[in-house]
């Protein structure tokens, strides 16, 4: 019989934590692995130029250095989950690192442009490991009531690797040419995977008999699926055409045939009490949403800075690590109000602040120049920083601790999937504002008011998202008011 997805306060007690004696050093290390996986992508998108002079290639092959590492996090995340969840989390977080620390070094060490990208797969995979595993550990690592501030800081981690990504990238390809940008995630994996060693305990073992399988056919379905889908929205060259529509349709087939193998699945990948609990289903799609809202700050922004405010890209770069330094400055105070005032009051809070900034891009600004760009995108991304801590705590706190991993996995997997629906759909929105076919030859006025209404599809897509977490916090209130009056809770 499936185990139910969400679990009572009382159920939830102490039956499989015991806190580490070292948990400062655990959550050093689990930090210093979510800034290694940000950092993956951030630093070597500053590479892309000196990449492409290097292989003698153009933009279309090197930006599969970029796009492979994402998408193999995308097919891999929650099976990576669900593998921790059986094998145990210590041993396949130190073997995602170790893949991690030799994919970088095989990186590193590439001759050829497709040996880079092998490498960069491999990579990509060590990292969906350690990003699904690090945020199940974590809440094992510290107490319950402190479950926010810990999720606040691995997101205050995350978006210092961003933020740091681009300026360290530059730095290291000035001193010591491109290669430096993935041979300096050797000391660092090591230090991350020494802490976790040393300070995590040991997994618990199961005998053998009484061990859950894994779901071989539903993770290939999946990850064939995300690999369809990834790919098909995105598009090519000459736009989004007949090719894309008919990875979509693949997609989507596969979808299916992925939700009736895992009806059967004994054990399934995804428990199927998670295709029929409202309040995870809700964490899972404002995540995807507001994920998709974050790349319009990327995908219009760029424009904005260069072709309206007249920007340099150096000084256009610079303005736009204002969101990210944001969201990390946010995210150690937010974990303390979700700690304080409660995850589902702090998941409307953030998402309020995201509509405001959305709308305030989408009007006239009221401040000239730099500052009436930078002040909406702080509101954006403190507003999300708060709402990724408090979404996260609520559902890992919600749900049984012998499926923190999927869970983890899904709730990577609906961010990951947020921004690549996010950076189709909004440049698509971009676009069609602008009303031209070259970004290169709009006007001003154009690129202005193309972000308007860019900005306008955000808001409407944060009033949505806060219309499921309203909805979801009386979800929450009658199970928590079921729990409570269950003949098993009392007992």
């Amino acid at each position: 019989m499936t185990k139910p997805i969400m679990i009572s306060q009382k159920a939830s007690a102490p039956a499989v934590r015991t806190p580490s004696p070292s948990a400062k050093q655990a959550l050093a290390g689990l930090s210093l692995s979510m800034l290694l996986s940000s950092l993956g992508t951030s630093s070597v998108s500053a590479a892309l130029p000196a990449l492409a002079q290097s292989f003698h290639a153009g933009f279309q092959e090197v930006q599969w250095i970029v796009l492979s590492y994402l998408l193999a996090i995308t097919v891999m995340i929650v099976s990576a989950g669900r593998l921790g969840d059986i094998l145990g989390r210590k041993f396949l977080l130190l073997a995602g690192l170790s893949l991690f620390i030799a994919a970088s070094l095989l990186c590193g060490s590439a001759g050829t442009l497709w040996l880079l990208i092998a490498g960069r797969v491999a990579q990509g995979i060590g990292t969906a490991i350690m990003m699904a595993l690090a945020m199940a550990l974590a809440g094992e690592a510290a107490p319950k009531e402190a479950t926010g501030r810990v999720m606040g800081l691995l997101g205050t981690m995350s978006a210092a690797g961003t933020a740091l990504g681009p300026s360290l990238g530059g730095v290291l390809i000035a001193v010591a040419g491109w290669r430096a940008i993935f041979l300096i995630n050797v000391p660092l994996g090591i230090l991350a995977g020494f802490l976790a060693y040393r300070s995590l305990p040991a997994d618990r073992r199961e005998p053998a008999a009484g061990q859950p399988g894994f779901d071989w056919k539903g993770s290939l379905l999946l990850a064939l699926t995300l690999g369809l889908y990834a790919p098909g929205l995105t598009g090519g060259a000459d736009g989004f055409g007949w090719s894309n529509v008919a990875l979509m349709l693949a997609a989507a087939g596969g979808a299916a045939v992925f939700l009736r193998v895992e009806t059967t699945a004994s054990p399934p990948l995804i428990p199927p009490a998670a295709f029929s609990t409202p309040f995870l289903i809700a964490g899972l799609v404002m995540s995807t949403l507001v994920s998709a809202v974050i790349m319009a700050t990327l995908v219009a922004g760029p424009f904005y800075l260069t072709r309206v405010l007249g920007l340099e890209a150096a000084a256009a770069g610079l303005v736009m690590t204002t969101g990210p330094l944001a969201a990390a400055v946010t995210g150690l105070p937010s974990g303390r109000l979700v700690d304080r005032f409660g995850a589902q009051r702090m998941t409307l809070a953030g998402l309020a602040g995201m509509a405001a900034g959305s709308f305030a891009f989408s009007l006239p600004s009221a401040l000239p120049g730099i500052a009436g760009y930078m002040a909406p995108l702080v509101f954006i991304t403190a507003g999300y920083a708060l709402f990724q801590t408090a979404n996260n705590t609520a559902v890992m706190q919600a749900v049984s601790p012998d499926q923190r991993g999927v869970i983890s996995g899904l709730l990577n997997l609906s961010r990951n999937l947020g921004l690549i629906t996010g950076t189709s759909v909004m440049g698509a929105v971009f676009s069609l504002a602008t009303g031209t076919a070259s970004m290169q030859t709009a006007d001003a006025a154009s690129v202005a008011g193309g972000m308007r209404t860019t900005f306008a599809v955000a808001g409407i897509l944060v009033i949505a998202s806060i219309a499921v977490a309203t909805g979801s916090r009386g979800i929450a209130g009658r199970h928590s008011t079921a729990s409570t009056e269950s003949p098993r809770s009392g007992q």
